[in-house]
């Protein structure tokens, strides 16, 4: 029993609001940033603008990612508030008929009628708000909405994924841009898309083959247009 008690279970549950943000920032950063430096480098463009380029695509990228991210994570925190305080309401208005809705919910997830009914009743006198922001609106501390927080997140996950692919610029002798630059963020894509499996539980050369196909699809579009612009100059 003693081993029991101190057994903690960890699932790959619990980690994937977090770790979806820091995938698709890093994921986006990689690709968005060599997809930009490819497509000016396959335009004839000097090592100077290349890098140019790269940079403001990793500051514009980052500021938007966070911009984004704060906007739509706000209006869901707005919701939750608005649902919250709507709730609070509802609990001095008519408290009776909360704690008969709270022990439904308590039935449909498998408790007999009079267990649910004692369950309800007793999480109304400890909690009665935070029980029905848990299990009638499904807002936890876990899951309730952080827009600064998630801002942050985003954008240092795009810089991050950003960065390698500038550091290659600088890396690479002039002329060699796109090769480099489209090997390497190749590279990154397949460990990032292994380490998100890894991370998540999920196959790791499923996700590394996902994310390798679109990278190199959105790569090559890139420098077909910029070769095409290149050409045209």
């Amino acid at each position: 029993m003693a081993r029991l008690a101190g057994h903690s279970e960890g699932h790959a549950v619990g980690r994937l609001g977090w770790l979806r943000a820091v995938v698709l920032g890093a994921n986006d950063g990689i690709l968005s940033t060599s997809s930009l430096i490819i497509g000016v480098a396959s335009a004839h463009g000097t090592h100077q603008s290349i890098l140019i380029a790269g940079v403001s695509g990793l500051v514009a990228g980052a500021m938007s990612m966070a911009s984004g991210e704060y906007v739509s994570v706000s209006s869901q925190s707005d919701s939750e508030r608005a649902d919250i305080a709507r709730e609070s309401k509802e609990l001095r208005e008519n408290r009776a008929g909360e704690t008969r809705e709270l022990a439904a919910i308590y039935i449909k997830r498998g408790l007999d009628a009079a267990l649910a009914l004692t369950v309800a009743e007793q999480l109304m006198v400890h909690d009665a708000l935070g029980a029905h922001t848990r299990d009638e609106l499904g807002i936890s501390d876990m899951t309730a909405a952080r827009p600064v927080q998630a801002a942050l997140a985003s954008a240092a996950a795009f810089s991050a994924g950003a960065a390698p692919p500038l550091l290659m610029v600088l890396a690479a002798p002039t002329g060699f841009e796109v090769a480099t630059v489209s090997v390497a963020s190749l590279m990154f894509l397949v460990v990032l898309g292994a380490v998100g499996a890894k991370a998540g539980g999920a196959n790791m050369l499923k996700a590394a083959l996902r994310v390798t196909f679109w990278g190199a699809l959105a790569m090559a579009v890139t420098a077909g247009i910029g070769s095409i612009f290149g050409a045209n100059i």
